[in-house]
């Protein structure tokens, strides 16, 4: 087929164009509405091919592939620099497609995040996915037909120059403050409570120790009130079947005795702030201060409060006194964390288990406005 740039664009390749401009579009924008979460991919990724020493810069490189995607999904729609926006599709896709065969082959990072939080693929499907979308920038390359974008080079450059500035100055909103939207299990106005704990099955399996027979029961229906019985087999394992029980998070707190407090404080049956940091060395200051200030003003009664973090108990104490916190201190997984709310310290407020609000340190609340919360 001959290559040509003038004549009617032939209306599969215009849907291909615009199908994979569209994507890229999405892509790009639901990265761009969590660009932190974005930088824990991105991390994730120079650790496990051994690039350490890039590491601090995660969110740039972030906030540069996602804006990137961007452009070029802008670009590919409406056809501005259209071969220019082609050749690099090309090589961007080139570069996700080998990324995502390691992964599909040796599982490096168990979730690309190549859709954000808002699609979950695996990453043979990602793999795949990618795929396919080398071959459409492919094929769009083999047939360039079409009349090409008539405005001036300069023009098209400066309305893409422009789509970078306003693209840009979204993700950096979205660091800033929290997402525009949350697409991860803490978002507001969700009811963080386990339900149907009572269908929980535990099933006990024991031996016998003479025929090596094994046999499953399901906990209390054994016979562990029967001395014959229990001199004859020996305890083995127990399965926990879980299936029926409704859990909307995986965090698990513990005090500093690592007992179990989850419950108490996320199911807690009255008003609950708590402060989410999941590295007190690396806190914003300011906030922190912020939050300590709003707890000792004592102007918000019957309102607990509670700081979650996966700091060393034994370095806690330290800033306890630095930022003269004077409430519990509880700890959890560094993962959840992160994934609870997109700021170090972030802010929620929950009633009875449900979540009623959440603010990044740039936003934390005064006692106006948590009164307002807590009296509608």
């Amino acid at each position: 087929m001959k290559n040509s740039d003038t004549g009617k664009e032939n209306a599969f390749i215009k849907f291909i164009r615009i199908l994979l401009g569209l994507t890229f579009i999405f892509s790009s924008t639901v990265k761009g509405i969590d660009p932190v979460g974005t930088s824990y991919r991105v991390e994730d990724y120079l650790l496990a091919y051994g690039l350490t020493g890039l590491t601090s810069l995660s969110l740039a490189i972030a906030i540069l592939v996602i804006t990137s995607e961007f452009i070029l999904g802008f670009a590919l729609l409406f056809k501005l620099k259209y071969k220019t926006a082609l050749r690099f599709t090309l090589l961007l896709m080139l570069f996700f497609t080998v990324v995502t065969w390691f992964d599909a082959k040796y599982n490096l990072v168990p979730d690309c995040g190549c859709f954000g939080d808002a699609v979950k693929l695996s990453n043979q499907a990602t793999f795949y996915k990618n795929i396919v979308l080398l071959v459409m920038t492919l094929l769009l390359l083999v047939v360039k037909k079409g009349k090409t974008n008539r405005l001036p080079s300069l023009i098209q450059y400066l309305i893409l120059l422009i789509a970078s500035v306003l693209f840009v100055t979204f993700e950096l909103y979205n660091y800033n403050h929290l997402p525009v939207y949350d697409f991860r299990d803490w978002k507001t106005g969700k009811d963080m409570k386990v339900k149907n704990l009572d269908k929980e099955k535990i099933y006990l399996t024991y031996k016998n120790k003479k025929t090596g027979e094994e046999k499953e029961y399901l906990s209390p229906n054994y016979p562990w009130q029967d001395s014959a019985w229990r001199a004859d087999w020996t305890f083995v394992g127990k399965r926990i079947d879980d299936s029926q029980v409704i859990k909307p998070h995986k965090l698990a707190i513990e005090d500093k005795q690592g007992n179990d407090v989850t419950k108490q404080v996320i199911e807690n049956p009255g008003f609950q702030i708590v402060i989410i940091s999941y590295d007190l060395t690396e806190t914003n200051g300011e906030g922190m201060i912020k939050a300590t200030e709003l707890y000792d003003s004592g102007k918000l009664k019957n309102v607990y409060y509670a700081l979650i973090t996966a700091t060393e108990p034994n370095e806690v104490e330290k800033f306890k006194k630095l930022y003269d916190i004077n409430f519990p201190v509880y700890f959890a997984d560094e993962t959840e964390l992160k994934s609870v709310i997109r700021s170090n310290p972030g802010m929620i407020l929950l009633h009875n288990g449900v979540i009623l609000k959440k603010w990044h340190f740039n936003d934390f609340p005064d006692v106006t406005e948590i009164k307002k919360l807590i009296t509608r």
